[in-house]
């Protein structure tokens, strides 16, 4: 990540967590809708802050808690725009908002994920995404974007619903994806970042 300012709207990413081992596509908390956070406590923002200090270890640019196996509809980020403007973020309950119409256009850039490490294939998205939710403190949050960041909102909102972009590909993209993967599973170890 670079070392040039975050813009952090809504405050700064919760600092020392512990890095945790990242949880694979195939698990059962990876595939199904995350339970909605109602309770935002210490407890929450110690799990964000485990987030994040596993997302900085697996040099991503976003993490949702499902793949550090927990339930909770919750998602961090510290992902740059087209410019290269680094936003950070904490996401509660996110509602995304695409384009539609003739405002619609989709990117058709390569994609990947923690939970399936080492493997990139093309995946159309919508250039732009804005999502909505709370902070840790319960408090409203709205983020927008381009480039990369539209890519990261969409992908990790998703993780919150129990989708993972493999489900987005076609059969063959699926299967390039997989032999990516299993070439270079030997580099990324069950405990892996941790």
């Amino acid at each position: 990540m670079s070392d040039a300012p975050a813009l952090s709207p809504h405050g700064p990413l919760p600092e020392d967590g512990t890095v945790r081992p990242i949880t694979r596509w195939g698990e059962p908390v990876m595939h199904r809708e995350q339970q909605r956070v109602e309770v935002f406590d210490e407890s929450l923002r110690a799990l964000a802050a485990d987030m994040v200090a596993t997302m900085y270890a697996a040099d991503g640019v976003g993490l949702a808690a499902c793949q550090i196996g927990e339930d909770v509809a919750m998602f961090v980020f510290d992902c740059p725009d087209e410019r290269g403007q680094r936003v950070v973020g904490v996401v509660c309950n996110p509602e995304l908002t695409l384009p539609e119409g003739t405002d619609r256009r989709l990117d058709e850039d390569e994609e990947g994920c923690l939970s399936f490490p080492g493997a990139f294939v093309t995946c159309a998205r919508p250039d732009r995404a804005s999502v909505r939710g709370q902070g840790l403190d319960g408090a409203p949050v709205e983020f927008s974007g381009d480039g990369l960041l539209a890519r990261c909102l969409q992908h990790e909102t998703d993780h919150t619903r129990g989708t993972v972009f493999g489900d987005r590909l076609s059969q063959k993209a699926r299967k390039k994806l997989s032999k990516q993967h299993d070439k270079l599973a030997a580099d990324y170890p069950l405990d892996w970042p941790s």
